[in-house]
């Protein structure tokens, strides 16, 4: 069994909060600090919700900051878009906060799924096929740029040819890389170059839509993980060598019945009425501590997920999570 790991994502609104987070996320033994790697952030599953006039910070400049004041966690951009930066230019920003960092980053990466900002922003949202062979391509171009004396590469979207990237990453032969998504090409991607992957419902029409966050039940789950072992014994790849992740929102109190109340709102806001199929969904984990330690104890032992990409809301339910449920699964 893998070391239970738990990634807390920081505040995106200011640098001065992110900060704060990032070392306070150190102090607790939080193992990883993300940060949301959009231009904007609009969603509106369980009830949260954003909008573009909202502050968001840059990730890779915040990441790098945070390399620079912290010493043992680790950094995530969560998840990069291959779109959003050429791929070259990505292995080598990468490279630069592997360095920073000493050896602490996690290539987070993805296709990209919120249409409205690829396109306000010019970089054209274009078909999801389209999308995830940029993934793949860009993925084989990172790999070559870390690795290759002089990295070359030529597909259908990108090409290099004598580059150089120096310095190498600190780690070894690279950056683990993290994926992001469940769709079936994505998977198929994943089994071939992740390390690990982040099992999220999958997103195809360019917005997030409740009902389909809804039907990411246990047993789509478990059909994507299954989806994603077969890809990798098709690689040649030991299934056992990619580690699973979630990403759930956290609603929890100390209170019950404050922790049911925000189980029923989290149903309503779904369309589920039935209170523990909401607990159940693997997007969320709500209830007491003692009910979060319990669904996760669950998800360990049924789905194999030992890394946790948590949204917390706020610094309460940071202090509360980590004093009172990251040590009944400390190694």
């Amino acid at each position: 069994m893998r070391e239970i790991k738990f990634n807390l994502g920081l505040p995106i609104a200011s640098f001065n909060r992110a900060k704060a987070w990032a070392e306070r996320a150190e102090a607790l033994g939080f193992y990883s600090v993300s940060v949301a790697d959009h231009m904007f952030t609009r969603t509106n599953f369980l009830n949260f919700e954003r909008t573009p006039a909202q502050p968001q910070i840059e990730c890779y400049m915040t990441l790098a900051a945070v390399a620079a004041i912290t010493r043992r966690v680790r950094l995530v951009p969560f998840i990069s878009p291959m779109k959003f930066r050429h791929p070259p230019l990505l292995a080598k920003m990468l490279s630069t906060i592997d360095n920073i960092s000493g050896g602490r980053v996690i290539a987070g990466l993805g296709a990209g799924w919120q249409l409205e900002e690829f396109e306000n922003y010019g970089y054209g949202f274009g078909t999801n096929a389209e999308r995830i062979e940029r993934l793949d391509e860009g993925i084989r171009v990172l790999k070559a740029m870390w690795t290759q004396e002089e990295a070359r590469f030529e597909g259908r979207y990108y090409k290099i040819d004598g580059a150089c990237n120096f310095p190498k990453p600190v780690q070894k032969p690279h950056p683990p890389i993290m994926m992001g998504g469940s769709g079936r090409k994505v998977l198929e991607v994943a089994g071939r170059e992740a390390n690990i992957m982040n099992l999220i419902a999958a997103v195809y029409q360019g917005s997030i839509e409740a009902s389909q966050q809804a039907a990411f039940d246990n047993r789509r789950l478990k059909r994507k993980i299954a989806q994603l072992h077969d890809y990798a014994r098709a690689a040649g790849r030991d299934p056992a060598s990619i580690e699973l992740s979630g990403f759930p929102l956290v609603l929890m109190s100390a209170s019950k019945s404050e922790a049911d109340a925000m189980a029923k709102s989290a149903g309503e806001a779904s369309g589920i009425r039935d209170l523990e199929e909401v607990r159940r969904l693997p997007m969320s984990l709500i209830g007491t501590p003692e009910e979060i330690k319990r669904e996760l104890r669950y998800r360990i032992e049924e789905f194999n997920m030992t890394y946790y990409m948590l949204a917390l809301g706020s610094p309460e339910a940071v202090e509360m999570f980590a004093t009172r449920v990251m040590p009944e699964f400390a190694s």
